[in-house]
């Protein structure tokens, strides 16, 4: 089992489950971040810490569809293990539904 960032982190990418995690699994990208299924250990500490509640584990029937993609990006994207600077409307963005057409498949710079 392991946990999967879902819609909800896009656009909002607030990171504070990246400094949490004990295995450095998240990857980030553009406006979003990825956890590598291979490397989760399923120890759970990340979902709570979560602002946007985009973090569920994969038996989770809403994280199904997310699961294929955080294994795509993980593949690809860079490794992040510190918190970086949220975006600047990420509170904006937290709760708007239908956001998977806004996920940018670029990698995070910075």
């Amino acid at each position: 089992m392991t946990y999967v960032v879902t819609e909800n982190c896009i656009r909002c990418k607030f990171m504070d489950c990246v400094e949490v995690c004990p295995v450095d699994c998240f990857y980030a990208g553009d406006n979003f971040l990825v956890i590598n299924p291979d490397e989760c250990i399923d120890c759970g500490v990340c979902e709570p810490e979560c602002p946007a509640e985009a973090i569920l584990p994969d038996s989770d029937n809403q994280a199904t569809p997310w699961m294929e993609i955080n294994a795509k990006y993980a593949a690809v994207w860079p490794n992040i293990t510190r918190k970086g600077e949220a975006p600047a409307d990420a509170e904006e963005w937290k709760d708007k539904p239908n956001k998977a057409a806004l996920l940018s498949p670029e990698p995070h710079k910075g």
